[in-house]
């Protein structure tokens, strides 16, 4: 199932962006949802994770504090806002999810959709 990403762009360093991923299907049960990044040259890193029942959210440590992760169950739709952008931030972003339960939401977690990514610029 291809998720679908929207809401990258460019920004200013300091400045915001809304990402939002929708995911079709609504009969399916995505037990965790999240965003991962890679910037050019660069291996895919996780940024931010969210589970089902919002009991636990995983950050990268680069974006705690200025990344949120937020989600709408009944859209099946998971957002990050960004702020306080910077250059490093720089990345096309990809949404994940998964179908199989699980106490965990991390980078490490088995994914099995993914979106195209949406790219985000900051200079």
């Amino acid at each position: 199932v291809q998720l679908v990403e929207s809401g990258g762009g460019s920004a200013q360093p300091g400045g915001s962006l809304r990402l939002t991923c929708v995911a079709p299907g609504h009969s399916l049960i995505r037990y965790c949802m999240g965003w991962f990044r890679q910037a050019p040259g660069k291996g895919r890193e996780g940024v931010a994770f969210i589970r089902q029942d919002g009991v636990s959210n995983w950050y990268d440590g680069s974006v705690k504090g200025r990344f949120t992760i937020s989600q709408d169950n009944a859209k099946n739709a998971v957002f990050l806002q960004m702020n306080n952008l910077q250059p490093e931030d720089t990345a096309r972003y990809y949404c994940a999810s998964t179908r199989s339960a699980s106490l965990t939401c991390y980078p490490g977690s088995s994914f099995n959709d993914w979106g195209q990514g949406t790219q985000v610029t900051v200079s």
